[in-house]
């Protein structure tokens, strides 16, 4: 089964995606985890993007849609993956599509984690105080907020009209939002 998790940032797609590996062997395809590493690692994409990601922007769909097509066959393997963070406009969402296609696969159900943008704000103040991540500096997250509600929100008609949407509300305890995805993911599809 392939899974898209979707929503803002600080969302709890992490949280969830992490629990998911765990009870259901599925691998998280995390694009920020994935840019962070490769910033950790000095390498040329990694100076190529760290920028980018400081300033809160996002990084390019060409350089995005490369690091998941490297990671699918792990997938593949596991038998399916959790996108976290990915795809984040509608050419990546074709293209993801696409891949899949070239595979004999395909993007099974997405789930939305509705939550409230100030509450939002004030969890990832707290999470950076806490960890100092650059990307989660209050000025940097507003703008990664502004992005996803600009360009990657429209997606949801994109996977609402292929019958493929879910939506739980982010906003409860994080066993609350593990149960209502496990519903969803269990749920029959026709």
């Amino acid at each position: 089964m392939n899974l898209i998790l979707f929503g803002p940032p600080a969302a709890g797609k992490g949280t969830q995606a992490k629990r998911l590996v765990e009870t259901r062997k599925m691998v998280h395809l995390s694009t920020g985890d994935m840019l962070r590493a490769a910033i950790a690692s000095g390498s040329e994409l990694g100076k190529r993007v760290s920028g980018i990601m400081e300033r809160g922007e996002l990084v390019s769909d060409g350089i995005v849609i490369e690091l998941i097509e490297q990671r699918l066959p792990e997938a593949e393997a596991a038998g399916g993956a959790i996108f976290d963070g990915f795809p984040r406009t509608l050419a990546q969402a074709q293209a993801l599509d696409e891949m899949l296609a070239h595979r004999g696969s395909r993007i099974d159900l997405v789930v939305r984690l509705k939550v409230d943008d100030e509450a939002l704000m004030q969890r990832i103040a707290g999470r950076y105080a806490e960890s100092g991540r650059p990307d989660d500096n209050p000025e940097s997250f507003k703008v990664r907020l502004d992005a996803y509600n600009s360009q990657t929100a429209p997606l949801l008609p994109y996977y609402e009209n292929h019958k493929k949407l879910v939506q739980v509300d982010g906003m409860g305890s994080i066993d609350d939002v593990a149960g209502a995805i496990d519903q969803a993911l269990d749920a029959p599809r026709w």
